[in-house]
């Protein structure tokens, strides 16, 4: 899973019991290198579905955008300004190495945007982030995203199925949570991040709560389960307002 080029156990132990903040600073020239970087196959997929449902968007909002991987598609999607938001600084000037295309990068706590962004963008996107909040945090969360639209602007995410049960796959997501809830309560400065606190169903009524109005289609490219339903869902949640005219 990871390459030569990534870090050792060791760096990956430092960052593990360091702050979030601290600890993507210190993976961040390595964390292209790592499986938690979002794979190009899924923003493929949201790209190729927000353009065939919304068509283009003006402003575009990379929300924990890391080292930028959503920076590009953003670029591709949008007309105008593309900014991208992270609390980590080594991780913004990982995406400002990476993706020198005069893309506005902005440090900030995803749950305190600055007022300065206003109600200036039509589309937010984010990936792989939403484990670093808890339940409790998503009203702010949303708000700010809530803030940052313009009318009609849409916030749009991956949400994959649940996982069964009888999957093995189930038991180590659910050890890792754990594993990271003893970590929490023995060691400061904690290290929020949890595979299994981000259910479809809270954060849909969250969303609702925040002024969003909430649907999900398809990913198409990921196929479907056994049941029928789609191993992926692109989760579309839009500001209330004048819809955004396509371009």
């Amino acid at each position: 899973m990871f390459t030569s080029q990534g870090p050792s156990l060791r760096e990956l132990a430092v960052q593990a019991l360091s702050s979030v903040e601290r600890g993507y600073d210190l993976l961040a020239p390595k964390f292209d290198e790592t499986p938690f970087r979002t794979p190009e196959r899924m923003l493929d997929a949201v790209e190729e579905t927000l353009a065939r449902r919304e068509g283009s968007f003006g402003s575009g909002l990379d929300l924990c955008c890391g080292t930028g991987a959503g920076l590009p598609m953003l670029r591709r999607l949008c007309r105008d300004r593309v900014t991208g938001v992270d609390l980590s600084a080594g991780m913004l000037a990982e995406a400002a190495r990476l993706h020198p295309e005069g893309m506005d990068l902005l440090r900030a706590d995803a749950l305190a945007l600055p007022e300065a962004l206003g109600d200036a963008y039509d589309l937010a996107v984010s990936f792989g982030a939403f484990g670093h909040f808890l339940p409790s945090e998503r009203p702010a969360l949303f708000a700010g995203v809530h803030r940052a639209l313009r009318p009609g602007g849409v916030f749009a995410f991956p949400v994959g199925a649940p996982i069964p049960l009888s999957s093995p796959l189930w038991w180590a997501v659910a050890g890792f949570d754990a594993a990271m809830r003893v970590r929490n309560a023995v060691w400061r400065p904690p290290f929020v991040m949890y595979y299994r606190t981000f259910p479809l169903g809270p954060v849909r009524a969250d969303l609702a709560a925040a002024g969003f109005t909430v649907e999900t289609v398809p990913l198409e490219r990921f196929g479907y389960r056994e049941d029928g339903t789609p191993r992926w869902r692109l989760l579309l949640a839009r500001k209330a307002g004048p819809a955004q005219a396509a371009g």
